[in-house]
C-alpha cells in the first residue's frame, strides 16, 4: 500500500464516507473561524491610523504602546483559558452540541458589546468584552475537536477534524485582508475600524444556528446510558441498518471501551480526575499539552498576532504595504490547509508532518534571524526593498509553507483522538487551555520581545523548533486511522515509531478472525446492543 493511500482498520462500507458527516463538521467548524478571524484582524485593526487616532496611541510611548496592545491581544487568550476548562462541565452535563450553542451565544455577547467602544469610554469595554468573547472561544475550541472525532470513520478522521483548522485559515484568511480592504478604500474613521469588530458577528451566528442542526454526539449518548437515541444518530450518520456487520462491529468497540473504564476508573464528573492518578492516562495529557506548548514555540501566534510588527522586521515599510504582506501571508496559509486537509493528514500522517514542519521550519527561522540581524539593518530604508529584504521575505513565505501543513492543526487533531471515552472531555479540556495557556504567553510578551530581543527572536524560536523535533521523534507515536476505543493498544505499544504498524496488523488479524466467525455463524440482532 503507497504511503498517500488511505489505510482502514478494517472493511468499511463506501457509504460511511457520506456528506452528513461532512456536513455536520463544517457546520460546527465556523466555531474555528471565529477564532481564525481574530487571532489575524486584531493585530492589524489596533495598527489602522484611524483605531490609533480614536485612542490617541501616538500620544505613547513605545514602550506604553506595547503593553497596551499586548492587553488587548492577550485577555482575548485569558477568556479562552477559562473557557475551555470549563467547557469540560458543559460537555459532561449537557452534551457537546448544546455546549456549542452556549459558547456560540456568549461569544456573541462579547463580540456585541466590543462595538460600544469608543474614546469616551476608553480601551477598558474592548478589554474586558474581548475575555468574554474569548470565554465562548475556549469553550468552542474544546468541544469542536471531540465532537467531529467522535463522528468520524477512523479512515478519514484526520480530514474531518481537519475541517476545523481549515476554518481556522478561512476566518484568518478574511481577517487579514479585511483591513487592507478598509485601509485602502474606506476614510479613516472609527467606523473603519469598528466593521472589523462587527465582523466576528457573523461566524458566531451561523455557528449558533447550525448548532441547532446537527445531532448529539452518539459516543457521549452511549456513555450516558441512550442507547436507542444514540443508534439512531449512529445510523444516520454512518447510512446504515443497525444490524449491519460494520454497525454492529462499532458499537461493540464503543461498549468495550465504555465497560472497561467503568471497571478501571468509573462513571461520574469526577472519576476523570481520579484516572490522571494512572501513569498511562497522565501520560497521554502530559503529550497533549506540550503539543500545543511546541506548535507555539514556533513563533506562529507572534506573527498572527502581531505581523505588522514581525514584517517591519523584514525591512517593510508603510501601513498599507504591511497589509497587503500579512494578507498574502493568509492566502499562503489558508491554500496549504487545504491541501493538508484533503490529500496529507490522513495519508502521511500526523506523526511524519510533526517531524518534517520542525526540521525545516527551523532551517527557515535561522535564516530570517540572519538575513534580519546582518543584511537588513545595513540596507537605506528610502531606497525600497532590498535583495537581503526580498530573501527575508522569501524564507519567511517558505516558512509557513513549512509550518501550515504540519504543526498549524495537526496538534488538534492528535488530541481529539488519542484520549479513551471517559477522559476525552477532560484531555481536550486539558489540551485547549494548554492551547490558550501558552497563545497568551505569546501574545502577552512578543511586543517586548521585539523590542528586547530583536533579531534575536527569531533564533529562539528556531531553537525551540529543533527541540519540537527530538520531542515527537522518541514520543510521539502515529495515530492514524486507529479507532479511538484501540489508542490504549496504541500507547503501550514500544517502540513508539514501530506502533502504527503494529497496532494496525493485529487489528486486521482480529478483523478476519471475527469475519471467519460471522462466515460461520448467524450474525448477531441489532437487539443485542441496543
Amino acid at each position: 500500500m503507497s504511503i498517500l493511500a488511505l489505510r482502514e482498520d478494517r472493511p468499511t462500507p463506501k457509504s460511511v464516507y457520506n456528506w452528513r458527516i461532512y456536513a455536520c463538521a463544517i457546520v460546527v467548524s465556523w466555531a474555528s473561524c471565529m477564532i481564525g478571524y481574530d487571532s489575524a484582524f486584531i493585530g492589524t485593526t489596533i495598527a489602522l491610523p484611524s483605531f490609533i487616532k480614536e485612542f490617541q496611541l501616538d500620544s505613547y510611548s513605545a514602550s506604553k504602546r506595547a503593553l497596551i496592545s499586548a492587553n488587548i491581544v492577550s485577555v482575548y487568550q485569558a477568556g479562552a483559558f477559562f473557557g475551555s476548562l470549563s467547557a469540560y462541565g458543559s460537555s459532561y452535563f449537557i452534551g457537546r452540541r448544546k455546549s456549542l450553542w452556549l459558547f456560540a451565544v456568549l461569544f456573541i455577547a462579547g463580540a456585541g458589546a466590543m462595538l460600544a467602544a469608543n474614546a469616551e469610554r476608553g480601551l477598558n469595554v474592548i478589554v474586558g468584552s474581548r475575555f468574554l468573547a474569548g470565554f465562548g472561544i475556549g469553550g468552542a475550541s474544546n468541544m469542536v475537536p471531540i465532537y467531529i472525532s467522535e463522528l468520524s470513520p477512523p479512515a478519514i478522521r484526520g480530514r474531518l477534524v481537519g475541517m476545523y483548522e481549515l476554518g481556522w485559515q478561512i476566518g484568518g484568511l478574511v481577517g487579514f485582508w479585511i483591513n487592507y480592504g478598509l485601509s485602502e478604500h474606506y476614510p479613516s474613521n472609527n467606523t473603519q475600524w469598528l466593521i472589523p469588530f462587527a465582523v466576528q458577528l457573523i461566524p458566531a451566528g451561523l455557528l449558533l444556528i447550525g448548532s441547532i442542526w446537527v445531532p448529539e454526539s452518539p459516543r457521549w449518548l452511549f456513555s450516558k446510558g441512550r442507547r436507542e437515541e444514540a443508534m439512531k444518530v449512529l445510523c444516520w450518520l454512518r447510512q446504515l441498518p443497525a444490524d449491519d456487520t460494520y454497525m454492529l462491529q462499532e458499537v461493540a468497540y464503543i461498549d468495550e471501551d465504555l465497560t472497561r473504564f467503568r471497571d478501571e476508573v468509573g462513571a461520574g464528573f469526577w472519576k476523570p480526575f481520579r484516572a490522571l492518578k494512572e501513569s498511562r492516562v497522565l501520560w497521554r495529557f502530559f503529550l497533549g499539552g506540550m503539543l500545543f506548548l511546541w506548535q507555539n514555540a514556533t513563533g506562529i501566534n507572534a506573527i498572527n498576532y502581531y505581523s505588522p510588527t514581525v514584517f517591519k522586521t523584514l525591512g517593510i515599510t508603510g501601513t498599507n504595504t504591511g497589509f497587503l504582506t500579512t494578507g498574502i501571508f493568509g492566502v499562503v496559509k489558508t491554500a496549504l490547509t487545504v491541501v493538508w486537509l484533503l490529500y496529507l493528514i490522513d495519508r502521511l500522517g500526523r506523526r511524519n508532518l510533526l517531524l518534517f514542519g520542525s526540521l525545516a521550519g527551523s532551517i527557515c527561522m535561522w535564516i530570517i534571524g540572519a538575513l534580519v540581524k546582518d543584511v537588513i539593518p545595513k540596507v537605506d530604508p528610502n531606497a525600497g526593498m532590498s535583495s537581503g529584504g526580498i530573501a527575508a521575505i522569501f524564507f519567511f513565505y517558505l516558512w509557513t509553507a513549512v509550518y501550515t501543513p504540519s504543526w498549524n492543526g495537526t496538534p488538534w487533531v492528535i488530541n481529539s483522538e488519542m484520549f479513551d471515552q471517559n477522559t476525552r472531555s477532560l484531555g481536550q479540556a486539558s489540551a485547549a487551555a494548554n492551547n490558550w495557556f501558552w497563545n497568551f504567553l505569546i501574545s502577552r510578551f512578543t511586543p517586548q520581545m521585539f523590542l528586547k530581543m530583536g533579531y534575536g527572536v527569531y533564533f529562539f524560536f528556531a531553537s525551540l523548533m529543533l527541540c519540537s523535533f527530538v520531542f515527537v521523534f522518541y514520543l510521539v507515536p502515529e495515530t492514524k486511522a486507529i479507532p479511538l476505543e484501540q489508542m490504549d493498544r496504541l500507547f503501550a505499544t514500544k517502540p513508539i515509531r514501530k506502533a502504527h504498524a503494529q497496532v494496525m496488523e493485529e487489528l486486521h488479524r482480529i478483523n478476519e478472525v471475527q469475519q471467519q466467525e460471522t462466515d460461520e455463524k448467524p450474525a448477531a440482532t441489532a437487539e443485542e446492543y441496543a
